[in-house]
């Protein structure tokens, strides 16, 4: 069986992909700090999985942990999820963003080597192609940053790529656009702490009436409806991908690809959309854009479907209804006790 080590593997994508990784008859093991995830997780992806969760509790920041992990067992490649991952928080705590993203990825490439494992599937992002004109976003288009978020994406994709010309390599470098949704059981889903940066959890917080009402940042961008435009991607489609990556990888074939849907959604539909699976319109205002902003962000996905066979199945009304599902079933607890 082949063994896999996920780090961050306790957060909202690594534990969908825990979930699909058991499915596809992975062995996995999950590296988690829990700086970012509720411990109780582990549980729930019992319960789910039917069957134990090996998970070690720990950073990808400290070498001998990881140089302990690796000397326990063999494994046969890496999904890394573990960094920060807040665009706005790492504006103000840049420093922090860099020592996490940056220095997790070379503390853990460093074990990686040393315990001869070269497979790596890395979490990266859309950011990482700066302010766009060009749309769809193909992965050949120019690179940039506009936050240091999107700097330290950009700058580990940059040292996969040149490890990969000194040492044997195979890495799968995977460009998400925005995930959202949930776990058709309910059992796991998003659980952002405070207010949360993306759209979808923050209409979650208004639906269940702990946020008053929803900012619309700005209704006059180049777009039919005048909101921003962005490519939403169902987390368990989102947890797929990574499945197939690492098949690929397994076969020795290396990729950097974009993993969304290819189909824009405004602010407005997704409000509506979501107004339709809480049962009722949810309150919203129109406020000033906000700086760092783009119109539109979406991909051009034919090069995942060429190169793993991948193409995303939910739509926005599954993104919306699975959502909703499981930050009622969140706020009650009554799944995660009975």
């Amino acid at each position: 069986m082949t063994r896999i080590l996920l780090t961050g593997g306790a957060g909202y994508i690594g534990s969908h992909t825990f979930v699909a990784l058991r499915e596809a008859g992975f062995d996995v093991t999950i590296l988690d700090d829990f700086s970012n995830a509720e411990p109780s997780v582990i549980d729930r992806l019992a319960r789910l999985t039917g069957g134990p969760v090996d998970v070690v509790r720990g950073s990808v920041m400290d070498r001998d942990a990881l140089d302990a992990l690796f000397a326990a067992k063999p494994y046969d490649g890496v999904v890394h999820f573990a960094a920060r991952k807040a665009v706005g928080e790492s504006t103000e705590r840049p420093l922090d963003y860099f020592e996490t993203n940056i220095g997790g990825l070379t503390t853990l490439m460093q074990a990686m080597r040393a315990a001869d494992v070269w497979r790596i599937v890395f979490s990266s992002t859309a950011t990482v192609y700066g302010e766009p004109e060009v749309f769809p976003l193909t992965e050949d288009l120019p690179l940039s940053h506009t936050s240091p978020y999107a700097f330290t994406k950009l700058t580990c994709e940059r040292i996969l790529e040149q490890a990969a010309r000194a040492d044997p390599w195979c890495v799968g470098v995977l460009r998400y656009f925005n995930p959202v949704g949930a776990h058709s059981s309910a059992m796991i889903g998003e659980d952002p702490r405070g207010v949360p940066d993306n759209l979808m959890p923050f209409i979650a917080k208004v639906a269940l009436g702990e946020l008053a009402e929803l900012q619309v940042f700005g209704d006059d961008y180049d777009t039919p409806d005048g909101t921003a435009w962005r490519d939403y991607i169902h987390v368990m489609d989102l947890a797929d991908a990574h499945v197939r990556s690492l098949q690929a990888l397994m076969d020795g074939r290396a990729h950097v690809l974009n993993i969304g849907t290819g189909r824009p959604i405004s602010v407005l539909d997704m409000h509506a959309a979501y107004s339709a699976a809480a049962g009722r319109d949810l309150p919203y205002r129109i406020a000033p854009r906000r700086p760092g902003d783009v119109p539109k962000l979406y991909a051009d996905p034919s090069r995942a479907r060429q190169v793993l066979g991948f193409q995303a199945k939910r739509d926005l009304d599954e993104m919306c209804r699975s959502s909703w599902e499981w930050v009622q079933a969140r706020a009650q607890g009554w799944r995660f006790n009975s």
